[in-house]
């Protein structure tokens, strides 16, 4: 791929086996003519956030190269998410899946559909603990680094997904 920018994805699902959602959706993500995946992290359960009468999910962060434009990558994403059969209901609603976009090479954006960095990501552990798993010195726009803003968020409501839960 010529061209190519960096992109930090964030997975998370909380229906029909999680973990196995997940996986299908990295496999999705990496078959992408226009998309390397780069880099996994480990996966995790997490307390849900917004809406709490759901289940717990399962979340993950993976880094990426890609040729696409960050419109064109958000829309590659929106697409795999809609393969998975993902339905927006309601804010934070509980789903098969969900593909954000936290950073594109580093780019800042306002753009109604893709704000860049993504605006919550520093305050939302499910996204910083497996981003500094896997690039602990990733700066997150003014934010600070992957690992300094994880260890502030710390470590309630999530936890490393175990053999048998996967």
């Amino acid at each position: 791929m010529s061209n190519q920018k960096s992109a930090i994805i964030a997975l998370g699902s909380n229906l029909q086996n999680p973990a196995r959602q997940i996986r299908a959706a990295l496999v999705a993500i990496a078959a992408h003519p226009q998309i390397e995946l780069e880099r996994t992290s480990s996966f995790y359960i997490t307390e849900p956030v917004g809406y709490d009468d759901q289940p717990d999910f399962v979340n993950a962060v993976c880094a990426v190269s890609t040729d696409l434009s960050g419109v064109d990558l958000l829309a590659a994403l929106n697409q795999i998410e809609a393969d998975f059969g993902r339905e927006r209901t309601f804010r934070n609603a509980p789903r098969t899946l969900d593909l954000d976009i936290i950073d594109y090479n580093h780019q800042s954006s306002n753009n109604p559909h893709l704000t860049l960095p993504h605006p919550r990501a520093h305050e939302r552990s499910f996204v910083m603990k497996p981003l500094a798993e896997i690039l602990p010195h990733f700066e997150l726009g003014q934010y600070g680094n992957a690992a300094d803003i994880a260890a502030q968020l710390g470590d309630d409501g999530i936890r490393l997904l175990n053999e048998e839960e996967q």
